[in-house]
């Protein structure tokens, strides 16, 4: 599908929708997610233009002296987020951080990944990933978590009642299956308070794309419930850290097949 056709889609489904506010998403150096929001109305000015912002203002990308980027949304990335209200509904597009006059910013980690992609396209292969994101769930009261307090006791494959965040992951599930995702499971893990949901691989750049929306998702519907969700590796000593395992493959575009497949 041209860009065309992809905005033509994108701007029928905001409207058939009733979408009010559509939130414009970028990731600094750092994975950290970065967003502009604006009203409906200037959608199709934004997927034409793009939407400037002052990017020395984000950590790593320019200098002062250098800061008019632009965020340019990808139409293929909208979606509603289905836990916002849904009498005013949100939508979200991720972008890809461009130069005044349509250059690809060079820091731009999504640029540098397509860059990645086009030459192992060119070497005759399709990169394919599938993560395993595990995080923990936090008590919060009201001040600032100076010491993790883990949400349950429950351990691995635990439920109810030892598993107190089955709501979390069941909302949390539904939420990311209205996104688009191919959701395998769900269960609380190994430690306290830790919990993994697992999505199907697929493309690098779409489960990059998905990684970002999860982690959104998982901490919007965690605090819903009042809890924080943290994707930090160890926030407790003498228990199970959290991980991210990475399960990569190659295949070759014009066979289809697994090139780390050896039959012997």
């Amino acid at each position: 599908m041209s860009r065309d056709e992809s905005k033509s889609k994108v701007l029928e489904e905001a409207k058939r929708s009733n979408v009010r506010l559509i939130v414009l998403q970028f990731v600094d150096i750092l994975g950290t997610l970065k967003s502009v929001t604006i009203p409906v109305e200037h959608l199709e000015d934004a997927l034409d233009e793009g939407y400037p912002f002052d990017g020395s203002s984000v950590e790593g990308f320019v200098r002062i002296y250098e800061s008019d980027l632009v965020v340019m949304p990808d139409p293929t990335t909208f979606t509603i987020l289905p836990w916002r209200p849904r009498d005013r509904k949100e939508a979200r597009v991720i972008c890809d951080i461009q130069r005044p006059g349509g250059k690809p910013f060079e820091s731009d980690p999504r640029q540098i990944l397509k860059r990645a992609l086009y030459d192992l396209k060119q070497a005759g292969y399709v990169f394919n990933v599938g993560p395993e994101l595990e995080f923990f769930l936090l008590k919060l009261n009201g001040e600032p978590i100076t010491k993790p307090v883990a949400h349950d006791f429950g351990g691995y494959f635990d439920y109810s009642p030892l598993d107190l965040a089955v709501d979390v992951r069941r909302d949390a599930t539904f939420a990311l299956q209205e996104m688009g995702f191919d959701i395998e499971m769900s269960h609380h893990e190994v430690a306290p308070g830790q919990h993994e949901i697992d999505f199907k691989f697929e493309e690098a750049l779409t489960t990059a794309d998905k990684v970002i929306t999860y982690k959104t998702v998982v901490k919007s519907i965690a605090l819903a419930h009042g809890l924080h969700a943290t994707f930090m590796p160890k926030p407790f000593f003498g228990q199970n850290g959290s991980g991210m395992h990475v399960h990569q493959s190659l295949y070759a575009v014009q066979t289809g097949r697994n090139a780390f497949f050896d039959a012997e």
